[in-house]
C-alpha cells in the first residue's frame, strides 16, 4: 500500500506505509496534560516539586495511547489522590523547540500542552488531598497575580490564558508559548495580571440606606443590561476591574443614587434608570461604609477618559458570575452579595443571563428591553 503524502509536501511523489511512519516519527512532538483547579476565592492550585525550583499545575505527560483528557484525570490520582472526571478544555498550547529551555541532549522537538478546567474545589474536597511519598512537596492556593513569581514565565503566560479562557466563556483558546492566537479582550487588558483588591467584608442585605453616622466611601451599582449580564470596567493599564461607581462628592449633596449616576457616567458613560438599593458592606479598617446599587442599563456614549483618574477604561459585558471571579470579596460575602444582585434583577424584570462570552462595547451603545 501507499500513503498520499501530506499537503504541504511534493504531490508528485508517495510513501509506503513504512516510509510514512517513519517520516512522521521524525516529526514527533511530545505531549502533555494539565489541570488548572481554583478555590471558592479564585485562587490558582499550584504543585510544589522536589525537581524544579519553579512550582507547576498538576499534570504530566500524555503516555502512549493515552489521551489528553485520561492523561490529566491520571496525573489528578497520582499527584493529588484525587479521582474527578476531567472534560473540559480550556487551552492547548504549542510549545516550540526553543519554549522550554531543554537541555540539548534530550533533544526536545516540541510539544503540545492540553489545559484542563479542574473546577473550583471547596474545603472539603480540598481536605481530600492527599501527596505521594516523593515528587510533590506540597500545594498551595496562589492569587492569579502571583503565578509570574511561582511559575516558570511560559508555564505562568498558559495559566493565566486558561483562567481568563475559563472566566471569558469564548471556547477554548490556541496558545503558542503561552501567547493566545486570537487574544480576547481579557486577554488583550492583562485581567488577573496584578492582584486584585481583598476585600472580605460582610455584606449586609438591607432595604434602605444606612443612617449618616458613618462616612460613605464607595458607591458600586449592578449595572443590568436587558439580556441579564451587566458592566464591568477594567482598567487600561492594569486590568483591574471595578463596578460602575465611585467615591461621593459634594455635588451629589449627600444623595447617594446622585453618586451612582454621575459616577457611571464619568467612568463609562453609562446612562442608568431604576436604581435600586441592595446592601451594604461595614469596612471597619477604613471607617467607611461602602454601599451597593443595582440598575437598568440603558445605554453607552461614546468612550471617554474618567476626570477623576484620566483613563479610559475598558467596558465589557459579563454574566455576574463572570463579573465575581474578577474580585476577590471572599466566598460567603462575595455570594451574599451576587445574590442580593439577582434578587434587584429579578424585581427590575431582567431575565437571568445565559452562559456567553465576555464582550467588549467600543463604541456607544442602546439597549432595548426583551
Amino acid at each position: 500500500m501507499t500513503t498520499t503524502t501530506t499537503p504541504d509536501e511534493s504531490s508528485d511523489t508517495s510513501m509506503t506505509d513504512e516510509e510514512y511512519g517513519a517520516h512522521r516519527a521524525s516529526h514527533a512532538l511530545w505531549a502533555g496534560s494539565s489541570v488548572l483547579i481554583t478555590d471558592e476565592r479564585g485562587r490558582v492550585l499550584v504543585q510544589h516539586v522536589d525537581y524544579l525550583d519553579t512550582c507547576l499545575l498538576p499534570g504530566g505527560a500524555v503516555e502512549k495511547g493515552e489521551s489528553p483528557a485520561r492523561a490529566a484525570a491520571r496525573e489528578l490520582r497520582e499527584e493529588l489522590g484525587v479521582t474527578a472526571r476531567v472534560e473540559r478544555g480550556l487551552a492547548v498550547d504549542w510549545v516550540s523547540p526553543g519554549g522550554m529551555d531543554a537541555p540539548a541532549v534530550m533533544r526536545f522537538p516540541g510539544e503540545l500542552l492540553h489545559v484542563f478546567d479542574g473546577g473550583t474545589w471547596d474545603d472539603e474536597r480540598i481536605a481530600a488531598i492527599r501527596l505521594p511519598e516523593s515528587e510533590i512537596t506540597a500545594v498551595e492556593w496562589a492569587e492569579p497575580a502571583l503565578l509570574p513569581g511561582l511559575l516558570a514565565p511560559r508555564d505562568a503566560r498558559r495559566a493565566l490564558a486558561a483562567l481568563r479562557a475559563r472566566i471569558g466563556a469564548a471556547g477554548t483558546v490556541l496558545l503558542e508559548d503561552g501567547v493566545p492566537l486570537v487574544p480576547t479582550v481579557l486577554d488583550r487588558a492583562g485581567v488577573l495580571g496584578t492582584p486584585r483588591p481583598r476585600h472580605h467584608l460582610t455584606f449586609q442585605a438591607a432595604g434602605r440606606v444606612p443612617g449618616t453616622d458613618t462616612p460613605v466611601r464607595q458607591a458600586w451599582v449592578w449595572a443590568f443590561a436587558p439580556d441579564g449580564r451587566v458592566l464591568v470596567l477594567l482598567d487600561p493599564d492594569t486590568g483591574a476591574a471595578c463596578l460602575p461607581g465611585g467615591a461621593p462628592e459634594p455635588a451629589d449633596r449627600g444623595d447617594l443614587v446622585a453618586t451612582v449616576c454621575r459616577e457611571a457616567a464619568e467612568e463609562a458613560a453609562a446612562r442608568l434608570t431604576g436604581i435600586t438599593y441592595i446592601g451594604h458592606l461595614p469596612d471597619p479598617g477604613q471607617g467607611c461604609l461602602r454601599v451597593r446599587y443595582a440598575a437598568r442599563l440603558d445605554g453607552l456614549g461614546p468612550s471617554a477618559a474618567d476626570p477623576a483618574t484620566g483613563r479610559t477604561y475598558l467596558r465589557v459585558l459579563a454574566t455576574p458570575e463572570q463579573a465575581l471571579f474578577l474580585f476577590d470579596w471572599g466566598p460567603v460575602d462575595g455570594a451574599a452579595q451576587l445574590a442580593a444582585a439577582h434578587r434587584a434583577r429579578g424585581l427590575l424584570r431582567i431575565p437571568r443571563a445565559a452562559p456567553r462570552p465576555v464582550t467588549e462595547l467600543a463604541g456607544p451603545a442602546a439597549f432595548s428591553a426583551r
